[in-house]
């Protein structure tokens, strides 16, 4: 395998998860009777660039297709953030009605319909045609196809061009990056901006944070090697601000290399030197990943254990993708974890992949009382701490896994 950035050859492991289906794979009743394919879910550093990396094992295509189950708009702190990352977009930036929002993998309209709010023109770009058709009907204008240098060239050929160009959580999960990035340097204003927002690889490694590995990110992102991709398609960064998301996620600004009127901000300097500081551009910072998930390993199956002999009820909260990799890395099954609860109906009443654990309404662990509540999605615990509270009735617990097992 070739880095897919620099094209360096591939042989420092990252970390090896073994291998699971697709993390949002989720099964009917009828699938669970057939059999599941099962991807390597191998990670590699590259020496050159230090971009963190897995091979396409499962094509993009078929990950993000008409069934896709993740829709944005089922977090209550997800949609706040989109709303005040609006508002400041708009007092930073001074958008209005003349202006023109592009947002890349805009799934159900979660954020584009506070700038439609506020009557500043938007449009999204969404491959999976399921949570497209969602924020079609609130009105959002959406064109339903995979973003990248020619969808770019398309839009621009009938008068298309984004003032503020935007993907939250979209950089990681494109298999060709640098056909991404030249697309946005295409469809983006000559005064215009870019906002990505991606998990920031720093987090992963210093928190263990394995669990946001899977086969729809394809690459683990640092600042300092974003900088290198952007630059080599005529893009700079001019600022970049660490935002608590996801665990601990960066917001870079970017505008076209041409574009001097943009100063660069102090803070594109300090992230450098941060990540500098931690090793970030060294191999040895990269290593012995694989130790630290182990432990998590051990100590989450020692515990599930330990509860089913005492003949202790487990049930689990959020059917996120992080969640899956958690559970096929550490092979468990159905009969440690009774069922676990989401909030998004399209993921209700089918089952995890691989693990086969039932995914269910909030109302069957008010019946059921569990023991132990496990919270999958830890970026999130706050608010389901907040939401289930009422656990405590019965002298229930909560379990957060990463970065190492604790019970609240």
């Amino acid at each position: 395998m070739k880095c897919r950035f620099c094209k360096s050859e591939l042989s420092d492991v990252f970390i090896d998860l073994i291998n699971s289906p697709a993390s949002n794979s989720f099964l009917t009743k009828e699938e669970l009777n057939e059999p599941e394919v099962f991807f390597p879910l191998k990670v590699y550093t590259c020496h050159t660039c230090f971009l963190v990396q897995i091979e396409e094992y499962k094509k993009s295509d078929s990950i993000f297709d008409n069934k896709y189950v993740y829709f944005s708009s089922y977090s209550k702190s997800w949609l706040e953030h989109a709303s005040r990352y609006t508002d400041k977009m708009i007092s930073r930036f001074n958008f209005n009605e003349k202006s023109k929002i592009i947002e890349i993998a805009s799934n159900d309209g979660y954020l584009l319909q506070y700038f439609k709010a506020k009557n500043v023109p938007v449009l999204g770009i969404e491959p999976t045609a399921n949570t497209a058709e969602v924020a079609i009907n609130k009105g959002i204008d959406t064109v339903t196809e995979f973003f990248g240098v020619q969808l770019a060239k398309e839009l621009v050929s009938k008068g298309i061009k984004a003032d503020l160009l935007l993907g939250n959580n979209v950089l990681a999960h494109v298999p060709d990056i640098v056909d991404f990035v030249s697309g946005m340097k295409i469809l983006l204003k000559e005064d215009g901006v870019i906002t990505m927002e991606f998990p920031h690889l720093m987090q992963l490694v210093d928190n263990n944070q394995f669990d946001t590995i899977y086969h729809e990110h394809f690459s683990y992102l640092s600042f300092y090697t974003v900088k290198q991709i952007f630059e080599s398609c005529g893009l700079s960064l001019f600022d970049v601000e660490e935002i608590p998301t996801h665990g601990g996620s960066l917001r870079i600004y970017a505008k076209h290399e041409e574009n001097t009127k943009k100063e660069i901000s102090k803070n594109v300097a300090d992230l450098l030197d941060k990540e500098m500081a931690k090793g970030m551009n060294s191999p040895a910072y990269y290593q012995n990943f694989q130790q630290k998930a182990l432990q998590v390993k051990l100590s989450f199956i020692e515990f599930l254990i330990k509860q089913k002999k005492e003949g202790k009820k487990v049930a689990g909260y959020g059917a996120a993708a992080k969640g899956n990799t958690l559970l096929n890395f550490c092979g468990i099954k159905n009969d440690l974890i009774e069922f676990v609860v989401d909030a998004n109906p399209h993921k209700q009443n089918k089952w995890l992949p691989a693990s086969h654990i039932p995914v269910v309404a909030e109302d069957v662990l008010k019946q059921s009382k569990p023991d132990f509540v496990i919270i999958f999605p830890w970026n999130i615990k706050e608010e389901v701490i907040k939401q289930l509270s009422y656990i405590k009735d019965w002298n229930g617990k909560f379990v957060i896994p990463i970065p190492q097992l604790e019970v609240i």
